[in-house]
C-alpha cells in the first residue's frame, strides 16, 4: 500500500494546509518519509460535517450489514500483511512478535464486536406492554432501547499503535454501536495509523456506506484535538494517552455548550501485593516474572506494576535481593520516542531523590537511542504515604518496592493511593484471612483485582474491565477494552405508546431482528416466539 502522508477525510486524501511532521524510529531517531501534512482548524470541518451526515443512515443499519463492514475491516488489516508490522516496528521500536500479537488482538476485538452486533444484548430492549384496565390508573406501552450518541472522536495512543490506534478498541466500539469516527492519529506512528486508516476506508466503500462513518485526521495535538473536543458534530470522546493531555480534554468537553462524555485512560500504578506464603514458594521465579512484568515492552504499558509491596524481614529481603539481581540482568529496549525516553529519566531522577528511596537495582542501557536501564526502588509506608513524588507514574521501566509491616500498613498504604486499573495479591491459601480486608478497599481504587497473576496482558471478552477511578480514566464506571466498552456510544430512549409502523425494528412486535427482550421485566431469548401482552 502507498503512503501518502495525507489525512483521509470521508474517503479522499486531503492535503493538510498547516505544517508537517514525520514519524522518527525511536532506534536512531532518524526521520521517516513520508511527510505528513498537517490539517488546519478549519479543514478539521470537513471530518466533523461528513461523520455529522454519515449518522442518520449508519447508525440504523441492519445487524448484519453492521457486522460484516466490522469483519471487513478486520480483513483488511490482516491482507496489509508484513508491510504493516514493518512501519509499525520502525515508527515505534517495538518487537515484531509484539506487534503481530497486537494486531491479533485488533482484528480479534473487531470480529468480536460483530458478533456483539449480530447477537444485539447491547440494543437493550425492554418492553412493558400496555395495562388499559389497570386501576386506579391505566399502564401505557412504553418500550425502550439503546441508541448511538452520535459522531465519536477518537484519540490514538502512543504505546498500542494497532490495538488502541486508528482500528483499536474505541473506534471498534464506537463503530459497533453506530457512531461514525473522526479519527486522530498519534504523531508518533502516522505511516501505521495511515495504512489503519486505508483498511477501514475501503472497508467503508465496500460496504456501500456513508463516506463520512470513519475520517483520519492529522493535526498539532493541541490545537487540533481541542477543536475535535470542541466541534458540535462530536457527541463523545476515547482517548488514551497522559493524565495531562486527558483531563485538558474532559476540561474542554465540560465547558461546550453542550458538554460531552470523554472516555480517557490515563495513568496508574498497578500495585502489587506480596503476602508472607508467596514467599515461602520460588522467591526468584517470583521477582523475575515482577521484572519482566515492569520491563515488558520497555514498561510502557498502562498495566505496568509500578508499585510492589513486600513484607519487612527475613523473607521479604530474599524477595528484594531476587528483584535486584533479575533487573541487574536485564537490557534497557528501545522508547517509543525520545521525548517519552526523557520523561522516563526525569521521573527516576525525581523519585530516586525523594526521602527515604533508595536505588534497589538497575540493567543496563540498551544498544540503541532511547533505551535507557530498568531501575527498580525500594522505600517503606510510611514514606510512600507522606510523599506525594512515590505516587506519580513513571512511564516506562520503573517500580517501586514499598516494604511493609501488618495489614495495617497495607490498608493505610491502599486507602492513599488514587484511583488505579488493576491491583493485584500474589498469596496462598493461608494469606487469606489476612488479604481479605483488603479487598473492599481496593474494589473502591481499582477496577481489576487479580489474585497471583499480573496485570499485563488484557484479556479482550465480555467480562474484561480495563477501567478504575480518576485518574486511572475519566469515568469508573466504564471500561476501555471488552464488550462492554460498547456501552460508553449509547444512551437508553422509550417510546411511550407509538403505533407498530413507527417503532424502530429492535421494538417491533414481530421482533425482525430477533433479540432477546425483557418483556414485563422477564428475559425472552429471541428463539422465543413470546407475546408481547401485558
Amino acid at each position: 500500500m502507498t503512503l501518502t502522508g495525507h489525512s483521509l477525510i470521508a474517503g479522499q486524501n486531503v492535503v493538510g494546509d498547516g505544517k508537517t511532521t514525520f514519524g522518527f524510529n525511536p532506534a536512531t531517531n532518524e526521520a521517516l518519509e513520508p511527510a505528513y501534512t498537517l490539517l488546519t482548524e478549519e479543514q478539521l470541518k470537513a471530518a466533523t460535517t461528513a461523520a455529522k451526515e454519515a449518522f442518520p443512515s449508519f447508525s440504523t443499519l441492519d445487524p448484519e450489514t453492521h457486522a460484516a463492514f466490522l469483519d471487513a475491516i478486520a480483513d483488511n488489516i490482516e491482507a496489509i500483511g508484513d508491510e504493516l508490522i514493518i512501519r509499525a516496528g520502525q515508527e515505534t521500536g517495538l518487537p515484531a512478535a509484539r506487534l503481530q500479537g497486537e494486531r491479533a488482538r485488533t482484528t480479534g476485538q473487531l470480529r468480536l464486536f460483530a458478533n456483539v452486533v449480530r447477537q444485539g444484548d447491547f440494543r437493550g430492549v425492554r418492553i412493558d406492554p400496555a395495562i388499559p384496565d389497570r386501576t386506579p390508573l391505566p399502564r401505557a406501552d412504553i418500550r425502550q432501547r439503546q441508541i448511538p450518541l452520535g459522531p465519536v472522536a477518537v484519540f490514538g495512543a502512543s504505546n498500542f499503535p494497532l490495538a488502541f490506534s486508528t482500528a483499536g478498541g474505541d473506534t471498534a466500539s464506537a463503530l459497533a454501536a453506530g457512531c461514525p469516527v473522526v479519527f486522530k492519529a498519534h504523531n508518533a506512528h502516522p505511516g501505521t495509523s495511515e495504512l489503519v486508516g486505508q483498511a477501514v476506508t475501503k472497508a467503508v466503500k465496500d460496504a456501500g456506506l456513508h463516506p463520512g462513518v470513519f475520517s483520519l485526521i492529522y493535526g498539532p495535538g493541541a490545537s487540533i484535538g481541542q477543536a475535535l473536543v470542541s466541534d458540535p458534530a462530536i457527541k463523545a470522546v476515547g482517548f488514551t494517552g497522559s493524565r495531562a493531555a486527558g483531563t485538558a480534554l474532559m476540561k474542554t468537553a465540560a465547558a461546550r455548550p453542550e458538554p460531552i462524555p470523554v472516555y480517557a485512560e490515563m495513568s496508574s500504578l498497578n500495585p502489587v501485593f506480596v503476602f508472607d506464603g508467596a514467599l515461602k514458594g520460588d522467591v526468584d521465579a517470583l521477582a523475575a516474572a515482577y521484572v519482566t512484568a515492569v520491563t515488558g515492552s520497555s514498561g510502557q504499558l498502562c498495566t505496568s506494576p509500578g508499585l510492589l509491596f513486600a513484607p519487612e524481614g527475613e523473607a521479604g529481603d530474599k524477595l528484594a535481593a531476587a528483584v535486584a539481581r533479575a533487573v541487574a540482568a536485564c537490557a534497557g529496549q528501545t522508547m517509543l520516542t525520545e521525548g517519552i525516553a526523557g520523561s522516563w529519566t526525569a521521573g527516576t531522577e525525581a523519585l530516586g531523590k525523594a526521602d527515604g528511596v533508595e536505588l534497589l537495582g538497575q540493567g543496563r542501557p540498551g544498544d540503541t537511542r532511547n533505551a535507557p536501564a530498568p531501575t527498580i526502588f525500594g522505600t517503606g509506608v510510611d514514606q510512600f504515604v507522606s510523599n506525594h513524588v512515590l505516587h506519580e507514574e513513571i512511564f516506562g521501566a520503573a517500580s517501586l518496592v514499598i516494604r511493609y509491616k501488618d495489614v495495617q500498613d497495607l490498608l493505610k498504604a491502599a486507602g492513599r493511593i488514587e484511583g488505579q486499573l488493576t491491583a493485584s495479591l500474589h498469596l496462598t491459601e493461608a494469606d487469606y484471612p489476612t488479604a481479605a480486608p483488603l479487598i473492599p478497599v481496593l474494589e473502591q481504587k481499582v477496577g481489576r483485582i487479580i489474585v497471583n497473576g499480573w496485570p499485563t496482558g488484557v484479556e479482550v471478552g465480555h467480562a474484561m474491565v480495563h477501567g478504575g477511578p480518576f485518574p486511572a480514566t475519566s469515568d469508573t464506571r466504564t471500561t476501555s477494552v471488552g464488550t462492554l466498552a460498547i456501552n460508553r456510544f449509547l444512551r437508553p430512549v422509550a417510546y411511550q405508546n407509538i403505533p407498530q409502523e413507527l417503532l424502530p425494528e429492535a421494538l417491533q412486535d414481530t421482533n425482525p431482528w430477533h433479540l432477546n427482550r425483557r418483556i414485563n421485566g422477564d428475559v425472552v431469548p429471541a428463539a422465543e416466539k413470546a407475546e408481547v401482552s401485558a
